[in-house]
């Protein structure tokens, strides 16, 4: 009868499964599962826009009619609501390009 070898002491051979299954696997701390991607970056920023255009001229348009000032403080107001959502947009915009630019995403 021929001796067999035996096999490697179960131990070492899970420590060697795991640092290959390891090997392979990003660091968690470096994924962000939950990072805003394309379609819903635009979405959230399209919705902020018109959300500062509804407020202003919802605003504008109470103010115009306590004051009856038709259309004069609607068009001031929306104006206001216009530039409000152009600047929450460009900082979303600028927020989103820095963590872009960070190392590690």
């Amino acid at each position: 009868m021929t001796e067999e070898p035996q096999p490697p002491d179960l131990k070492e051979f899970s420590d060697r499964l795991r640092k290959a299954q390891g090997a392979d696997v990003p660091d968690p701390r470096l994924s962000r599962p939950f990072a805003p991607r394309g379609m819903g970056v635009a979405f959230r920023v399209a919705t902020e826009l018109v959300a500062a255009l509804v407020v202003g001229g919802g605003f504008g348009w109470l103010l115009d009619g306590w004051l009856n000032t038709r259309p004069w403080l609607f068009l001031v107001f929306l104006t206001f609501g216009f530039a409000s959502g152009i600047i929450t947009a460009f900082r979303a915009a600028s927020r989103i390009s820095a963590e872009a630019d960070t190392p590690g995403n």
